[in-house]
């Protein structure tokens, strides 16, 4: 079975759950709590910390699903509380991790709900570069960047931390 390009989506997830991870656990250490930190937001009209958390999960859950054939089940958007949160996040690496399908799974062709009465049919491919990880990443930008206007001593090293493992010294 070929599935390198699984194998590099499925690392990409997981990678940047953990920075999400790693993110709470950041801020918790400097605020003590996260239990205010989860109802911030930006912006009166965004959602707050906890939903951006959710979301940010959901896409790689869905990714997870639609690998296995099964009907994208979102987490709702909600109250979570900071425990809450920090098990969905494993528990949606888990699944990302179970993911053993063949790239060619990436052909096919992904229906994407919008809204009401709105949607739109891509290839796999697409489904991931152009719907998945732009979602992905801009509901961990904003969740970092709400923590990081709370106060939470957070930087592009946190947000970056996935590069770790790459950094050489001369």
């Amino acid at each position: 079975m070929a599935n390198q390009e699984i194998s590099k989506l499925k690392q990409l997830f997981i990678s940047r759950l953990q920075v999400l991870s790693h993110i709470l656990n950041t801020a918790e250490k400097h605020l003590g709590t996260l239990d205010d930190a989860v109802k911030q937001r930006l912006a009166p009209d965004m959602h707050p910390l906890a939903v951006q958390v959710i979301f940010a999960c959901n896409q790689p859950r869905g990714f997870s699903q639609w690998c296995k054939g099964l009907t994208v089940d979102n987490l709702p958007a909600g109250e979570y509380s900071p425990a809450e949160l920090k098990r969905l996040i494993s528990e949606t690496a888990a699944m990302v991790e179970q993911i053993q399908v063949d790239d060619a799974r990436l052909d096919e062709i992904k229906r994407i709900g919008l809204g009401p009465g709105r949607y739109c049919e891509l290839p796999g491919w697409d489904y991931v570069s152009d719907y998945l990880l732009p979602n992905f990443y801009f509901h961990i930008t904003t969740s970092y960047a709400i923590l990081r206007h709370l106060g939470a001593p957070l930087g592009k090293a946190d947000y970056m931390a996935f590069l770790l493992p790459h950094v050489r010294q001369e």
